[in-house]
């Protein structure tokens, strides 16, 4: 091992709108939420991460909380920036380096960007400290991830449900043949429920809470196995403006989310029809692939199969699945043709 690559770390970045993951050595050792609260008055840093989180809906008002991604893409630049130098400053001090490593980094990226955006994401790299910066799709990552053989002739759907989009791709050789992206996923989810919860119980509640909803109760389908216990949601009461507790079931999420769902439905049935013929013959036998934590939504694998008559798999373990696919291609850093210098 030369003197250089002694001193440089290889990382892999999952900037998600929901959640940031970093791997190094093949171990996630960041997976915390996008989200970081900074001081109004000095611009400094507050906290980051799951500590922020924690001040979410919580914080007085000199401190202003921040989700720097917004659907899929940087929509605060200063915060992503500051975000991520965080999270490698943590990475860091848990690694006791002697000198400040030079950064060869791979940062995954929505299939519907634009170049302001892509441009955007390699700033905020760069400025966190990566010399080599290179940019991989989501689904490719997800694929990837997944276990597939992304550079054999063989054609693979995936459907990665994030936090801010949905991304659907046709993978064949090394390439996307077919891709749509949707700003209908995980956060959208959970905005139908905050709006379900006020007009059919009168009672507001946080989207945290609502997150927290999605993940008890969160179905797809009013008609599941293994149907989750009701949950008890607490929130102010609309009418009086007083705390109040009430229970909601699978049903009634499954019925809230039924609109945003039929959207995604119809991007995936929107991808197969644009697919070329020969790559719809591979997908008749391989079917479609789920990753991303929208696909762990109750009977959601079970709807699609019903809408589109192909066999669904999700992913073995959903959230990491873009992350692990990632620093996959961090190791193929020169030999992946897909990865965007």
């Amino acid at each position: 091992m030369g003197l250089f690559s002694f001193f440089t770390k290889e990382i892999a970045v999952d900037l998600g709108t929901a959640n940031t993951l970093i791997v190094y050595n093949d171990e996630i050792v960041v997976d915390e939420p996008s989200i970081i609260a900074i001081d109004r008055d000095t611009n400094r840093l507050h906290a980051v991460g799951e500590e922020a989180l924690r001040m979410e809906g919580r914080a007085p008002e000199n401190i202003r909380v921040v989700r720097p991604l917004k659907d899929g893409v940087i929509a605060d630049f200063q915060a992503a920036e500051q975000m991520l130098m965080e999270f490698l400053r943590k990475m860091n001090n848990s690694q006791h380096s002697l000198f400040p490593p030079s950064l060869k980094v791979v940062v995954c990226i929505p299939s519907g960007i634009t170049e302001v955006e892509e441009r955007a994401v390699r700033d905020s790299a760069e400025q966190a400290g990566a010399r080599d910066v290179r940019l991989i799709y989501e689904p490719m990552a997800a694929a990837i991830g997944i276990g597939l053989d992304v550079l054999e002739p063989d054609g693979n759907i995936v459907v990665d449900i994030g936090g801010g989009t949905s991304e659907i791709a046709v993978i064949s050789l090394g390439g996307i043949v077919q891709q749509t992206s949707i700003k209908t996923a995980g956060d959208e989810f959970t905005q139908d429920i905050v709006d379900y919860i006020r007009q059919e119980h009168s009672m507001s509640i946080g989207s945290r809470t609502a997150e927290l909803v999605k993940i008890h109760v969160g179905a797809a389908m009013v008609d599941i196995a293994n149907a989750p216990e009701p949950y008890e949601v607490h929130g102010r009461d609309l009418m009086k403006g007083i705390p109040k507790a009430i229970k909601v079931t699978h049903q009634e999420i499954a019925e809230a989310l039924d609109k945003s769902i039929s959207q995604v439905e119809a991007a995936v049935l929107n991808a197969l029809e644009k697919t070329p013929p020969e790559l719809s013959a591979d997908i008749y036998k391989s079917g479609i692939y789920l990753a991303g934590g929208g696909s762990l939504l109750r009977g959601l694998d079970k709807r699609l199969n019903l809408k589109t008559n192909l066999p669904i798999h999700i992913a073995e373990d959903p959230l990491r699945a873009v992350a692990r696919g990632t620093a996959v291609a961090l190791k193929n850093f020169d030999r992946f043709p897909f990865l965007i210098k």
